[in-house]
C-alpha cells in the first residue's frame, strides 16, 4: 500500500499540468481592418486568402510580379494599403517579388517559427494579412534588407503618367 502510495504521488507530480507540457497562445494583435474569415473568403481568391490569412506561401516564380518592372506601387490585395514602392524592388532570384524597404509605417513584424528555426514575418500593418519574411541578405549598397514578399498578397498600382 505505502508503494502505491508513493507510486500515486510521483504520478500527480509528473501530470499533464506539468508547465513542461503546457501549451502557450500567440496573442493576436488588433489590426484597423477586421473581418470575419467568412468576410475575407468572400472577398479574396483562394489563394489570396491562403496567403494573407493563414500564413501560406505561393510557389516560386508563378506570381506575374515577380518580373514586372513597370513604375508604381504594391498594395496589399486584401485591403489596398500601400506596402513598397517599385523603386525599391529588386530582382533577388529566389522567385518572388523582393524589395529592400518598405513603406514606413505600413508593414508590421512579427516572428514564424513555423518550419523549425525563427524567421522575421511580415504583415500588412492595416488589415494584419500575411506578406512574407525579411532577409539580411539584400543588397549591401542600400539597406542590405531583403524582403521576401508572396506575389497574390500584393496588387501592382501603376504610376500616373
Amino acid at each position: 500500500m505505502k508503494k502505491l502510495l508513493i507510486l500515486a504521488l510521483l504520478s500527480l507530480s509528473f501530470s499533464c499540468d506539468s508547465s513542461a507540457q503546457k501549451k502557450t497562445t500567440e496573442v493576436k494583435e488588433s489590426f484597423p481592418i477586421t473581418k470575419s474569415e467568412a468576410e475575407w473568403k468572400a472577398e479574396l481568391t483562394k489563394e489570396q486568402y491562403h496567403i494573407l490569412r493563414e500564413a501560406g506561401t505561393e510557389r516560386p516564380f508563378s506570381s506575374p510580379l515577380n518580373k514586372n518592372h513597370k513604375k508604381g506601387t504594391y498594395h496589399c490585395a486584401a485591403c489596398d494599403s500601400p506596402l513598397f514602392k517599385s523603386e525599391h524592388k529588386f530582382d533577388s532570384g529566389t522567385g518572388w517579388p523582393s524589395f529592400d524597404r518598405v513603406i514606413e509605417g505600413n508593414v508590421a513584424f512579427g516572428t514564424d517559427t513555423k518550419i523549425g528555426y525563427v524567421r522575421d514575418e511580415e504583415h500588412c500593418a492595416n488589415c494584419g494579412g500575411h506578406l512574407g519574411h525579411v532577409f539580411n541578405d539584400g543588397p549591401k549598397e542600400t539597406t542590405g534588407k531583403r524582403h521576401c514578399i508572396n506575389g497574390a498578397a500584393l496588387v501592382f498600382v501603376p504610376a500616373e503618367e
